[in-house]
């Protein structure tokens, strides 16, 4: 596989979301699409979906990022344009300090254009593992 560029995420995909929260003792199961447009010089990540979170019911779920090419890296900011993490997609980890929790994300290409992203998210206030799986939809 060639190495990746923001370009390659354009479009629609379809994401399911497994969580496991520790700290709740829940688990929780998103569905949805993400869509990558073009924004500027880069990508908007539109991300919307049913959440359901233990044995409650179903709400409607929405997120959004900035995703941007800097430096033969993916820099991906939230939707106000303040920095979250940035990545190589020949290296695909990163890490995010959200004082006092710790993000740690882990994207996996291998499989592409399936993809997923794994994060361990842990501190004094949250304690949780999340994967999503990208495919083409």
């Amino acid at each position: 596989m060639t190495a990746l560029r923001l370009a390659d995420f354009a479009g629609r995909w379809r994401i399911e979301r497994d969580i496991l929260d520790q700290r709740a003792g829940q688990q929780g199961r998103f569905e949805g699409t993400a869509t990558f447009s073009p924004e500027g010089a880069g990508l908007r990540y539109a991300e919307e979906g049913s959440l359901t979170l233990g044995a409650g019911a179903p709400v409607r779920a929405v997120r959004d990022y900035l995703w941007a090419e800097a430096g033969g890296r993916i820099a991906v900011a939230f939707a106000d344009g303040r920095p979250f993490h940035d990545f190589a997609p020949d290296d695909p980890g990163a890490t995010h300090f959200c004082a006092p929790d710790h993000y740690e994300v882990r994207y996996d290409f291998s499989r592409w254009p399936d993809w997923t992203a794994e994060w361990t998210v842990r501190g004094p206030r949250k304690d949780y593992t999340m994967v999503s799986r990208y495919s083409r939809g």
